[in-house]
């Protein structure tokens, strides 16, 4: 969540108008993220989120992802709901933008987790995978292996800037997953973005998933490994094996992995930290003037993907599955 479009208070006025929640009492960017323009507010019917969606967001695919919210949740994963105004649309126009406003979710992200978060996190992810099952809308996903070299290209003269191998670095492992990717896993519906910041806690449960704006159709154990990456480091992008033990193993309790996803696994790990290195890499270099953004920085995924070069089977994260 980020928000880079400002909206002027009488075009909100008139845009909350069509809708059936209450009087608008205040409304407030919300500056985590990198995405979306996201706007906390709070009406006298209670608290909703209000998203903006920017250019890197297709509007063609927002019948995919708000459809997928609605779907998930008839399958009992707590997610936000779109809220559909008087004509019965979950989709409008603000600011220029288009624009949906969602059910707000109690609950706080952790950012530190432990391994108990990351077991939760795996049951969690294994149950959004099953619910996706019969979710008729199809999206391919647009941030595969074959789009990593078209996102790095037109920057790579600047690698220099974030380090010194960035851009020895890239191109190598560019032409290795390139060759190498497994195209033949158990696919389906996946989130595709599922970092602490994505993921509610009250206590030690989950209460919900956010931020469903990257979910696509790809390999179930690729979105499995972009979790690992995102929940299974520390604080100084070491690997901790006790995260990645609680994570993969509560996910392989409720959809078991193949044989062929354990095989794969370093492999989809070491793209899974490609992909957020190219795009962290990118948006670092090309934050709008003016915007609430703060841009992550890509270098925590460079020393991500240089661990996982170091790992030639599942046993290199000290499972035995």
């Amino acid at each position: 969540m980020a928000v880079y479009t400002q909206v002027d208070d009488a075009e909100l006025i008139a845009f909350l108008s069509t809708y059936d929640i209450g009087d608008l009492l205040s409304c407030k960017g919300i500056a985590e993220g990198v995405e979306n323009s996201n706007y906390f507010l709070h009406t006298s019917a209670g608290n909703f989120i209000l998203t903006l969606y920017e250019r890197r967001v297709a509007e063609a695919d927002l019948p995919f992802f708000l459809g997928l919210m609605e779907h998930l949740a008839t399958k009992g994963v707590t997610c936000p709901q779109p809220v559909r105004n008087r004509a019965g649309a979950a989709l409008g126009r603000l600011a220029g933008r288009p624009a949906m406003i969602a059910t707000f979710l109690d609950g706080y992200a952790v950012h530190h987790p432990e391994p108990a978060h990351c077991a939760a996190l795996g049951d969690a992810l294994a149950r959004l995978h099953l619910a996706g099952a019969g979710f008729p809308l199809r999206r391919e996903n647009a941030l595969s292996v074959d789009a990593w070299r078209g996102l790095f290209a037109p920057a790579a003269d600047r690698a220099a800037e974030v380090a010194d191998d960035l851009r020895e670095t890239v191109e190598s492992e560019l032409d290795l997953l390139e060759n190498r990717w497994p195209r033949d896993l158990p696919r389906g519906v996946i989130h595709a973005d599922l970092f602490p910041d994505n993921v509610f806690f009250l206590g030690d449960k989950i209460s919900g998933l956010i931020d469903f704006y990257f979910a696509c159709c790809d390999a179930f154990a690729y979105d499995l490994a972009i979790c690992f990456n995102a929940w299974c480091f520390d604080a100084a992008h070491a690997y901790a094996p006790e995260k990645g033990v609680a994570l993969l193993e509560a996910y392989a309790r409720l959809r078991p992995l193949t044989p062929a996803e354990i095989d794969a696994f370093p492999l989809l790990a070491r793209g899974a930290a490609l992909r957020f290195l190219l795009t962290r890499y990118v948006d670092w270099l090309n934050v709008p003037e003016g915007a609430l953004v703060r841009p992550k920085d890509p270098r925590e995924y460079l020393a991500k993907l240089r661990f996982h070069r170091t790992v030639s089977d599942i046993g290199g994260y000290g499972l035995a599955l």
